[in-house]
């Protein structure tokens, strides 16, 4: 049975979206031009673009665990849809890391490029390259970044194994000599409207396979209010595992666990928490 889809509020909330993105888009990229200076307002009106926006499509999202403040900090997350971009975007004052497609989608590109996307070329012979990238903005002015080590989106009732090549930058010391600091999380897309979602309607936010983007946003926007949880897992370093595959493997393990009981509605209830 597919949950209720109102063409209405698609409409509208797609033109909320369209209006709220052109009002902030020359402020915002004024402040950009700036340079270096202004990162830290660039990052918090980022963090507000994504928050407003969670609004408008109806998202409540609820966070559990605290999100790690050192500077820098890789945060690895589970990855069932576009719609991540937004929940993790409105939490965290960090930059993704994409794929290098994502640069050409129409809309889209260009909202990841304001943001200030690092796009890689996640070919296994282009690691080296993809690792000296990330390195620059994790270095030069210590910029926490997202990342979706699965390397592409799934249907959202599981975590696919992760790429170990992906996890590389945690191999060099960042600042005075400390590896970086590595936090899973986990997201889950687990109620529409207060009711379960479940494995028939996870596919609703979950976007993947042969999915074409322009049809799976407008069912989204038609759906009523969500439900996000959004689990910090505790920090780790390299230097904790002795591997770069011991820590891509503790880090999917516990963004795996983290999602089947997100999914099997085994958390315990918790209030909305606005993060720092």
């Amino acid at each position: 049975m597919k949950p209720f889809h109102s063409p209405v509020i698609a409409a509208l909330r797609l033109v909320i979206f369209l209006l709220w993105t052109l009002v902030l888009i020359p402020p915002y990229g004024l402040i950009l031009a700036c340079g270096r200076r202004t990162l830290p307002l660039v990052r918090r009106m980022a963090r507000f673009y994504w928050q407003v926006t969670a609004a408008i499509v109806g998202f409540k999202i609820k966070v559990r665990g605290e999100a790690s403040t050192e500077r820098p900090t890789l945060y690895v997350s589970n990855h069932a849809s576009y719609l991540d971009i937004i929940v993790l975007g409105s939490l965290l004052p960090a930059v993704f890391i994409a794929k290098k497609e994502v640069s050409s989608w129409p809309g889209i590109g260009l909202i990841a490029k304001l943001g200030r996307t690092t796009f890689v070329d996640r070919r296994p012979r282009k690691s080296v390259t993809q690792r000296d990238e990330m390195l620059t903005r994790l270095g030069s002015v210590q910029e926490s970044m997202i990342l979706f080590p699965e390397g592409t989106s799934n249907d959202g009732n599981r975590v696919l194994p992760f790429k170990s090549a992906l996890l590389s930058v945690a191999e060099t010391p960042v600042s005075e000599g400390r590896s970086l600091a590595v936090q899973p999380l986990t997201v889950a897309y687990t109620r529409l409207d207060n009711l379960p979602i479940g494995r028939v309607w996870r596919p609703f936010y979950a976007w993947y396979g042969d999915m074409e983007l322009a049809p799976h946003l407008w069912d989204v926007l038609g759906l009523g209010n969500t439900t996000i949880e959004v689990e910090f897992h505790k920090p780790v370093r390299l230097e904790e595992f002795g591997s770069r595959r011991a820590l891509t493997d503790h880090c999917h393990d516990v963004v795996s666990r983290g999602l089947v009981t997100a999914n099997a509605g085994r958390l315990p209830p918790l209030d909305t928490v606005p993060q720092g």
